[in-house]
């Protein structure tokens, strides 16, 4: 202890010492200012999202007929007063995939909307190789077209 305490008295070694514990408590105080400013940002941008989601509306929206025939008539690029494609019967309401049955010269089809943007007539697999589109023509009774 002796020996420690001799060191410690000189002034070179305080000195030493001294700006040691000074930039040591820096570092220490930058550490805390980061680390209070990154909590302040994530909180900030968790109210943020919380608000947006907040402003989002709670209820599905619905496709209606006339909806599914809008987008139906501006796909295939047709007069939407009089389309020669009419949408006969939404089979399922779903929001990410709409299946539609559209009568076109007396023949029925089914028809598919992806997000509500995209749409295709064709024959549509899920992951186990199941065909949607058979399956969904089986129900209505329409007869498979092999285009």
């Amino acid at each position: 202890m002796s020996r420690i305490a001799k060191k410690l008295s000189n002034p070179r070694v305080r000195r030493r010492l001294k700006i040691g514990l000074f930039l040591y408590g820096g570092v220490i105080l930058l550490g805390v200012v980061f680390k209070v400013a990154y909590d302040i940002g994530y909180f900030d941008a968790q109210a943020l999202k919380e608000a947006k989601k907040a402003e989002m509306p709670t209820m599905r929206p619905e496709l209606t007929l006339e909806a599914a025939q809008h987008i139906v008539t501006g796909a295939l690029k047709e007069d939407p007063t009089n389309p020669k494609t009419l949408v006969v019967q939404i089979v399922d309401n779903n929001q990410k995939l709409a299946a539609l049955i559209i009568e076109s010269d007396k023949l029925k089809k089914v028809a598919w909307l992806i997000d509500r943007r995209i749409f295709f007539t064709g024959d549509l697999f899920n992951d186990d190789g199941y065909n949607l589109t058979e399956g969904i023509e089986k129900q209505n009774n329409i007869p498979h077209n092999s285009d």
